[in-house]
């Protein structure tokens, strides 16, 4: 069965690599930034949480401002808890399959060993 892409000439493969590579970085730092919003987002639904069990328990003087503060910020956590694991989970699908594309192409390069090179054939080689 015949690939669906067509034939790419070694430098169309090396840029479409490089291309892929730059992808892959992008989509790392991207992935980066998910992490430290998923650490925000359960440091405000803790907060949230604190906040409304410290006015249950009356160790702070009930105000219906602290408490509709901490079921705020306990359920704007979760719920930007909750978007920001899909976009993580969506950015690495993503990465996954540049990764493979880029492996593909790396897999369609004509490599050759160093030592099985004739230097007698082609004496302008560069060592």
């Amino acid at each position: 069965m015949e690939s669906m892409q067509p034939d790419l000439e070694a430098g169309d493969l090396r840029d479409g690599i490089l291309r892929l590579e730059d992808d892959i970085e992008a989509l790392g730092k991207k992935i980066e930034r998910c992490r430290k919003i998923d650490l925000a987002a359960k440091a405000v639904i803790a907060i949230g949480v604190l906040l409304l069990a410290a006015v249950l328990l009356r160790v702070i003087r009930f105000d219906a401002l602290a408490l509709i503060a901490g079921v705020s910020a306990g359920i704007g956590g979760i719920v930007l808890w909750g978007s920001n694991s899909t976009t993580a989970k969506q950015f690495s699908e993503r990465m996954r399959a540049a990764e493979v594309q880029r492996a593909e192409l790396i897999g369609r390069i004509d490599l050759r060993p160093v030592g099985a090179m004739d230097v007698s054939a082609n004496p302008a080689t560069l060592h």
